[in-house]
């Protein structure tokens, strides 16, 4: 609800998830009734959660080639697969890209099939410090989003050595979007002239919406061609 006079979003209502629900980051709408969220337990990958914040379902799991962590610390090891994701109600296509590293899964939960795409930057790099994942790779992913036809993601590619090196000088964001089909093939990359972290595609006016938070002025415009 928008309050014109206030020029503010009110609060419409509040969903209290249930207390075994580990630190929430993410969320996307799946329907009218149900949430998908990251599992934050290590448990699983992702949890449907209905509308009222009951956990219905979990849904896969982290695709890990780290074993001891698997078996030793899962919350640090989910922590550090931290995943932004977006669904496509019309395709049935979930998308989610890592936090670190270079990983992009993609779920069609009308098949119920699963890709996983793993870049050069590989999976998430950390190590663990009082039960906590501390990263220690690459900053990857920042957003995605789901269209019609095709998966758009946000991409940094930033080590946090050279983030530490620079101290505060680097532009902070990723200036890569990555295209992908829905089944996962990488389609094309944009290198863009500003340093972004959000997206908004709209493919009918082949535009862009993106924010940047080195700038007054957050709100960029992309125009861009086919794909």
């Amino acid at each position: 609800d928008f309050s014109s006079s206030g020029d503010s979003l009110l609060r419409e209502e509040t969903v209290t998830l249930d207390e075994d629900i580990l630190r929430p980051l993410d969320f996307a709408i799946y329907n009218d009734t149900t949430f998908v969220i990251p599992d934050y337990s290590g448990e699983s990958r992702f949890l449907k959660v209905n509308c009222k914040g009951k956990l219905r379902e979990k849904i896969g799991a982290i695709p890990t080639a780290n074993e001891k962590a698997l078996q030793e610390a899962r919350p640090a090891l989910a922590q550090a697969w931290r995943s932004f994701l977006d669904y496509n109600l019309h395709n049935g296509v979930l998308a989610a890209v890592t936090q670190l590293g270079e990983v992009v899964e993609i779920y069609n939960l009308k098949d119920s099939t699963h890709v996983v795409r793993i870049g050069e930057h590989d999976e998430p790099e950390f190590k663990v410090s009082d039960g906590y994942g501390i990263p220690t790779g690459i900053m990857g992913f920042s957003d995605v989003q789901v269209t019609d036809s095709a998966i758009y993601a946000v991409f940094h590619g930033t080590s946090f050595k050279e983030i530490a090196r620079q101290s505060g000088k680097l532009p902070d964001g990723g200036k890569y979007i990555y295209v992908f089909s829905l089944k996962g093939e990488p389609m094309c990359k944009y290198v863009l002239d500003h340093y972004i972290y959000g997206i908004w595609v709209d493919e009918a006016t082949k535009t862009i919406m993106a924010t940047n938070v080195n700038s007054d002025q957050p709100i960029v415009k992309f125009s861009f061609g086919s794909v």
